[in-house]
């Protein structure tokens, strides 16, 4: 009986050790790590292999970013070929943990109702730009993607460490609530503009439009990833006089060049937002990287 009670009573410590170790995570965005620490709160280290200023399909991958997913017990992944640069550093960190296939990797696109699907067997080569036969990544610029984000990483967290379940559940009932709260004060903000016509450099808004009225009529990037040129930004020109459009919505990591050549000639009004946390210096968190992207396209903010 004292050999069981022993036995009881180390087990319970190693548990305890277990549990008071944090779970480090790496994420392939600052979207997602900024999720990530809602969910985890003080029981995660968190980690995102770029910044929010940064282009996220084209990411040098750097011996850092090895050493730190050699170290992960978590890697999360946008998925639908735009972090397709993660699997070349899964490959050189060895870590078994967080191969694909693993407790330790999770692709969050699993979920997601997916935009702009190519039809199965469609010819893909490079004259397309830099397409995503999957679907359009740019999922979590809807809030509500947001929160099937917040679902998927409780759950694996909870895997990961079953000990911490009810605390990660608990953030996760507080992160649904802000998620709640946010969509109806961008529902209200958008709405008092009625339904916007603008253009976007790249096509990252489908997601967020088909949460909130707005209407892109047109990309200055002629296909994707591929710098617009005289020709295509004339024909711009002409479509954004012939809709009315009077709103240029540019990320923060492309240059600014086409679209004031387009504002000039047409009186439209550039916004440069930021996609991802951390794109603005104002932009610290999930909830307050949308509120900014509302408020600069309803004119109550600008950078």
């Amino acid at each position: 009986m004292k050999r069981i009670t022993l036995l009881v009573t180390v087990l319970a410590l190693c548990v305890g050790l277990a549990s008071a170790e944090k779970i480090n995570v790496v994420t392939t965005t600052s979207d997602m790590a900024s999720i990530a620490r809602e969910i985890g709160g003080d029981r995660v280290e968190v980690v995102s292999l770029i910044t929010g200023v940064q282009d996220p399909h084209f990411v040098e991958p750097r011996p850092s970013m090895v050493v730190k997913i050699r170290k992960a017990d978590l890697v999360l992944a946008v998925g639908l070929d735009l972090d397709i640069w993660v699997y070349s550093l899964i490959d050189a960190a060895r870590n078994p943990k967080v191969n694909t296939g693993k407790t330790g990797f999770l692709d969050l696109s699993g979920p997601i109702k997916k935009l702009e699907v190519l039809p199965s067997g469609a010819r893909v080569d490079a004259s397309m730009g830099d397409v995503h036969p999957l679907g359009n990544p740019h999922y979590w610029l809807d809030p509500e993607n947001g929160r099937l984000i917040a679902r998927q990483i409780a759950e694996r967290l909870s895997i990961i460490c079953p000990a911490d379940s009810d605390f990660f559940q608990a953030n996760l009932k507080k992160f649904e609530r802000r998620i709640d709260e946010l969509i109806a004060w961008c529902q209200k903000k958008m709405e008092k503009l009625g339904e916007v016509k603008a253009v976007s450099y790249h096509r990252s808004l489908s997601y967020f439009c088909r949460r909130f009225p707005l209407k892109i009529v047109a990309e200055l990037e002629p296909k994707p990833g591929i710098p617009p040129g005289p020709a295509h930004l004339s024909r711009v020109v002409e479509l954004m006089k012939k809709e009315k459009v009077g709103l240029i919505l540019q990320e923060v990591f492309y240059n600014r060049k086409a679209a004031d050549f387009v504002a000039r000639e047409t009186g439209a009004r550039v916004v440069v937002f930021p996609n991802s946390v951390g794109g603005t210096p104002e932009v610290r968190d999930y909830f307050s990287l949308l509120e900014t992207i509302v408020s600069l396209i309803t004119g109550e903010q600008q950078l």
